[in-house]
């Protein structure tokens, strides 16, 4: 039985291998209805893009989007910022005011105000930013804002020539530097010579500085002591920034005319700053004066003098002309640059040399050129340095100096001021300029005030 049953499995495989190998058959097919082939080979035809545009889609029945933007969400509105600045400004204020007085301190000043440690620490740190604290003075006003339950607001340091420190507390502490304009104002004075010309001017409410101005124009042309014996006649017109009633600025001579022994001296200082004053007798022409710091003061002429540091009397080998730090220094004459350092008490110094026997020295410089080197030469007029306080000086000036044969000369002796006209030149202004300062004082006067129109600086 069981010999039966593989025989027969023996002959199925056989067969089913020979059906894979491709053992030939006749089978046939039966034909395939003519509906069902069409229905068989059709297939659809391809999409094509639609012909109209796609209009556009409302959303929330108003807004029309464009189909990129289906997908787009609105922003929502931003969150509006508080204006904390508006805010405090519209809250009342309390104002207190006060004056430094001698031996008090800024911290001392504003704890009278009442404000916090934390507060005057602010405060100082923020006026610190615009203005040098260790320069306050006795008579600086300082003003005050606070909210009524004592916020501090604003803070105003006024101190010398009307120039006010601000200081405002809000989100963020401003710190500025106002500088006021003022009114530039014309004076004149008609007057005669008593015991000296420094006493006169005292005497008649004239700034009696303008006697050492004068000293230095007419000085090797007229000696005050000897040749001034009382009723000379003396003419001034300055000019003077005020603002209200108050001098906020050093006066400077515009005209001056001196009557002596029969002469007449007229100067006639430049309105343009650029230094060069002319000196008249009679009408003619004397001499030009022309300055290394071009609208400087004289501070301080040649000769024995007291000492402004040391307080005794010594010699002054040159002459010094008070001027804003910074201000440039222009070379008098032209020469070759033969040193630039320091020297004791001179501070920074650049001496020039002029031929072999002659050499100009300007002291107390801030600052030198760093394209400037000794042997370089120089031309009358080139800038050389800039004011300073350097060495023992008690505020920005320049001290210039001439010496020749390596001793001090007077740098306004006759001799000096011939050689600066002669540099200078002929100027055919210079007679112009003497006829409108002549005009212009003789208007003054005629008005029986000393007192001119204001005008804008």
């Amino acid at each position: 039985m069981r010999l039966r049953y593989s025989a027969t499995g023996v002959v199925a495989a056989s067969v089913a291998v020979a059906l894979v190998l491709g053992f030939p058959t006749n089978w046939k097919k039966a034909p395939v209805p003519e509906a069902l082939a069409v229905i068989s080979d059709w297939q659809p035809a391809s999409l094509q893009e639609p012909v109209a545009p796609v209009q556009l889609l409302t959303v929330l029945s108003s807004t029309a989007v464009e189909p990129e933007t289906v997908g787009w969400s609105p922003e929502p509105p931003a969150r509006p910022v508080f204006d904390f600045a508006s805010f405090k400004a519209a809250l009342p204020v309390q104002t207190w005011s006060g004056t430094l007085s001698t031996g008090e301190t800024l911290d001392s000043l504003l704890s009278t105000a009442g404000l916090s440690a934390p507060d005057r620490a602010e405060v100082a740190l923020a006026l610190a930013a615009e203005y040098d604290l260790r320069k306050l003075k006795p008579g600086y006003t300082l003003e005050v804002e606070t909210s009524p339950s004592g916020f501090l607001r604003r803070v105003v340091l006024s101190v010398d020539a009307g120039v006010q420190i601000e200081g405002v507390f809000a989100e963020e502490i401003a710190t500025r530097k106002i500088v006021p304009e003022p009114d530039l104002v014309l004076r004149a004075a008609d007057t005669t010579v008593e015991t000296s010309i420094f006493a006169t001017l005292a005497s008649a409410g004239i700034p009696p500085r303008f006697a050492v101005d004068m000293a230095e124009m007419l000085g090797g042309t007229v000696d005050f002591r000897r040749d001034l014996t009382g009723g000379e006649k003396l003419q001034l017109m300055w000019r003077e920034a005020t603002l209200g009633d108050q001098v906020i600025r050093q006066p400077r001579l515009s005209f001056a005319a001196l009557t002596i022994n029969e002469a007449l001296f007229e100067i006639v200082w430049p309105d343009d700053n650029s230094g060069n004053a002319t000196i008249f007798v009679d009408g003619e022409l004397l001499r030009v004066f022309a300055q290394p710091v071009k609208g400087a003061r004289l501070s301080s002429v040649y000769g024995n003098r007291r000492h402004p540091v040391y307080g005794d009397v010594r010699m002054h080998t040159g002459v010094d002309f008070a001027a804003p730090h910074g201000t440039p220094v222009y070379t008098t004459a032209p020469g070759r640059i033969s040193f630039i350092g320091r020297r004791g008490g001179y501070g920074r110094v650049i001496e020039v040399t002029h031929g072999t026997d002659t050499m100009t020295r300007y002291a107390h410089l801030s600052s030198v050129p760093e394209s400037l080197a000794i042997g370089d030469r120089v031309a009358a007029g080139d800038n050389i340095g800039r004011v300073g306080a350097t060495g023992t000086a008690t505020g920005p000036n320049l001290h210039y100096e001439v010496r020749v044969d390596g001793r001090p000369t007077d740098p306004m002796s006759e001799e000096r001021l011939a050689e600066a006209a002669s540099a200078a030149g002929p100027n055919p202004n210079v007679h112009a300029r003497l006829k409108n300062s002549r005009t212009q004082l003789s208007g003054l006067l005629d008005q029986g005030v000393t007192k001119a129109k204001s005008e804008r600086l």
